[in-house]
């Protein structure tokens, strides 16, 4: 199985606090796109997120951020598929009060959240994906 990729930049109606911050439940909603997506190539069916197993916040997001969403399944179940995701910051914007659409490319990715979960799919809605 392949890993599945979302990159995408964080706009201005995603700043939920002070100093422009995201929440962190956008960053699971990306994981659910993710798995969507992951659910389709293995299944051909959408299935249903059953549970997170674990979520790990590591970095603040901020609007004008590049984020890119990973995940793979990492276990395949009769009905179940267990997954992992990760999602990591390439652009940021600088600081730089003069600019402030000063933007700079990440030398190394910078890992903003983990997490694991589950998705079903119902054996009945299997129909095999094209990976």
């Amino acid at each position: 199985m392949t890993d599945v990729l979302i990159r995408l930049r964080i706009g201005m109606e995603q700043a939920h606090y002070a100093g422009d911050l995201v929440d962190g439940a956008f960053l699971l909603k990306l994981f659910g796109d993710v798995a969507t997506e992951l659910l389709i190539r293995h299944d051909g069916d959408e299935g249903l997120f059953r549970a997170y197993d674990s979520v790990e916040f590591l970095a603040p997001v901020r609007a004008g951020d590049y984020i890119e969403a990973t995940g793979r399944i990492t276990r395949v179940g009769n009905t179940s598929r267990a997954m992992e995701f990760e999602a990591r910051k390439v652009i940021t914007l600088t600081d730089n009060p003069d600019q402030p659409s000063e933007a700079r490319v990440l030398d190394a990715p910078e890992v903003v959240c983990r997490a694991t979960g589950t998705c079903v799919v119902p054996l009945e809605l299997q129909r095999g994906g094209q990976q």
